[in-house]
């Protein structure tokens, strides 16, 4: 027997059709957590952003929005001190896609990851040494990247602390007594970091020729300090020196 279709049954179905929609949640697609991802940046929620960007990514909706999500990931990181985390996400970034336009940028953050590590000159080097390593290479690779200009100025600094931390190992060997060895590793600096202030180069490696025995080259490498920095502070201290 066929079934009569009434307009009270129609009603009915239209009024449960209708409450099944209203009790269903909306499923946010991958353009929305994106969206809510770069919000949740913004309002320096970095943790939110993160599972935000993750979903775009597990969503497989698009390999570009995936891309700028793996960004966003880095990014999130970078912002929260995360650098650890962060340089990894940039590096993995630039080996998936190694073709994308954002490739500058990762790899400009992965130099600030590395350059944001750097702590005191008595400690690990490690930092400094990877920061000098990518800012180098990004130079090499962008020179004319909008951001070639802070990168110049981030490893003029890098190359200032390397150099501060070859006089700062070789003032311990002068300390220690060790004149040789200062002497060493204070002539390589002067080698391996030519153009810069070498004032406090100078000095120590002078005391280092002069406590070692060798008077003549002691004084002629202070006076060439004092010749070449007449403005540094360590002038008085040099005078001193050859005074003795």
């Amino acid at each position: 027997m066929a079934l009569r279709t009434t307009p009270r049954l129609i009603l009915l179905f239209a009024v449960a059709l209708l409450c099944a929609c209203a009790t269903t949640p909306k499923v946010p697609n991958a353009r929305n957590n994106y969206e809510a991802g770069q919000t949740a940046l913004k309002s320096q929620k970095y943790e939110e952003a993160i599972e935000y960007f993750k979903k775009v990514k597990e969503s497989y909706s698009s390999p570009e929005l995936s891309a700028q999500a793996e960004l966003g990931i880095a990014d999130a990181y970078f912002e929260n001190k995360g650098y650890i985390e962060a340089a990894a996400a940039y590096e993995e970034f630039r080996k998936l896609h190694p073709t994308h336009p954002k490739v500058p940028y990762a790899l400009y953050r992965l130099g600030m990851c590395n350059y944001r590590e750097v702590t005191g000159i008595d400690t690990d080097q490690t930092p400094v040494k990877n920061a000098v390593a990518t800012f180098e290479g990004f130079l090499a690779s962008y020179p004319t990247s909008e951001y070639a200009a802070e990168v110049k100025e981030k490893l003029e600094d890098c190359r200032n602390k390397q150099l501060a931390y070859e006089v700062y190992v070789g003032n311990f060997y002068l300390r220690t007594k060790k004149y040789d060895s200062a002497i060493k590793r204070l002539t390589e600096a002067l080698a391996k970091f030519p153009g810069r202030a070498h004032d406090a180069t100078l000095l120590r490696l002078g005391e280092a020729y002069l406590r070692s025995g060798e008077k003549v080259r002691g004084t002629e490498t202070l006076e060439r300090m004092l010749k070449e920095y007449p403005q540094s502070p360590l002038v008085t201290e040099a005078r001193k020196e050859l005074g003795k």
